[in-house]
């Protein structure tokens, strides 16, 4: 079973067999990697059964195609549904990204973040002039600049205008941020809109195929404006990956809440921008994505230890939302993909997935078959496999026991 799942992840071998080995034997073997592989293919052959397949007679290739189908009808209904929600509460020119903006602002889960203050980011462009954004959006001076756009906005343009040099000097000055230098406020959703913003955001986007911007230092997404023609699944890609992108923004928000008793707190806002900050566990034998700890939580309802997370932290902190969970709060037909984000099929050693992100970047891409992605997938199962050992009570006092004191210590980058 391990086999299969090694499989599944594309995992390199013998690294990934023991591996599972050693976590099996630091829990009291629990066969989790047989449960696991069992409920997936169960799981799977289910989702096949309300496509409409046989899962003994259905090929790898026919599911692909059939999912495509699928997402694409999903992707016109939320399109629609988008649009609809722009001009009842945005503008009447019903564009779809408004729609987004809107249904992101009023998509389940807490809002409420830990992020850089206004004032102190407005002191950072201060010093460090992004002069190919203001030429970008035609202001001549840096004073203008700040008056007429937000600091987040300033922060996005910059970010795709700017040179390399220029970002990782803005990176390094973060090493000075200190804790009074955040707020608790709401996550900022931007959609700038101006002729300006629309002709950098149609370079930028045609380039990075996406419209998506975001910031966990600063709690902020921003969403670039997409060409008046963009393929089918592009809509659906997009609000999943920006969904994503909360949940990365309320785990780097109790991480930062967390650590403000650090002396290093400056280098941990530069971990949480650069990539992820990672737990060492001596019981998992490997770093633990934060972010793991944070959904771990988000469904342990009574296990929530005030003495462990406080006076910092509360439960609904520990916020987590399935993507496609949210997605059917706004377009009733994405329930099909409920409890799917880790389900796969597998097929000459590479899986097929049912993701629903990858489903519809697959789409929006016209990628064939053989090139098909399953990225979001083995992501998903990954976490599956990790969190079911967490919930091993010896698994859950270890991580419990080194939590603090590795927040005092010691931050593991990947």
């Amino acid at each position: 079973m391990t086999r299969i799942l090694s499989q599944l992840l594309q995992a390199p071998e013998p690294s990934f067999s023991q591996g599972v080995q050693r976590l099996e034997r630091a829990n009291g073997a629990p066969n989790h990697d047989i449960r696991l592989s069992t409920k997936v293919s169960q799981e799977t052959k289910t989702k096949l059964r309300q496509l409409g397949l046989d899962p003994s007679d259905t090929t790898a290739e026919e599911l692909y195609h059939v999912l495509q189908e699928r997402v694409r009808a999903d992707d016109a209904r939320l399109t629609k549904q988008l649009r609809s929600r722009a001009a009842t509460h945005v503008s009447a020119e019903a564009e779809v990204v408004a729609g987004m903006a809107h249904a992101l602002q009023e998509a389940p889960g807490s809002k409420e973040c830990f992020a850089l203050k206004a004032t102190s980011l407005r002191v950072i462009i201060r010093k460090l002039a992004p002069k190919k954004a203001m030429k970008q959006l035609g202001y001549r001076s840096l004073d203008s600049f700040l008056k007429h756009e937000s600091p987040v906005a300033i922060l996005a343009a910059a970010w795709v205008s700017e040179s390399e040099s220029w970002k990782q000097q803005l990176i390094a000055s973060y090493k000075r941020l200190k804790p009074s230098d955040f707020e608790t406020r709401q996550i900022t959703i931007l959609h700038p809109t101006s002729k300006k913003w629309r002709e950098l955001a149609e370079n930028v986007v045609a380039r990075r195929k996406h419209n998506l911007l975001s910031f966990k230092e600063l709690g902020a997404i921003v969403l670039l404006p997409l060409p008046k023609d963009v393929p089918a699944g592009a809509v659906t890609a997009s609000l999943s990956l920006a969904l994503h992108e909360l949940n990365e923004i309320r785990a780097a928000s109790t991480f930062l809440k967390l650590s403000q008793v650090r002396a290093d707190f400056g280098s941990l806002v530069q971990v949480v921008t650069n990539d992820e900050p990672l737990l060492r566990s001596d019981h998992l034998d490997q770093a633990v994505p934060w972010r793991i700890i944070q959904r771990y939580y988000a469904h342990l309802s009574d296990g929530f230890r005030d003495e462990l997370f406080g006076p910092h932290i509360r439960v609904e902190d520990m916020s987590w939302q399935a993507i496609e969970s949210v997605l059917s709060h706004f377009e009733p037909s994405f329930d099909f993909w409920h409890d799917s984000a880790h389900l796969g099929l597998l097929h000459d050693g590479k899986p097929v997935s049912l993701n629903v992100l990858d489903a519809a970047l697959n789409l929006c891409n016209q990628l064939p078959f053989e090139q098909r992605l399953a990225r979001a997938f083995q992501q998903a199962l990954g976490h599956e496999l990790l969190l079911g050992y967490l919930k091993r009570d010896t698994v859950e006092q270890t991580i419990l026991n080194q939590l603090q004191p590795t927040l005092a210590t010691e931050a593991v980058t990947a």
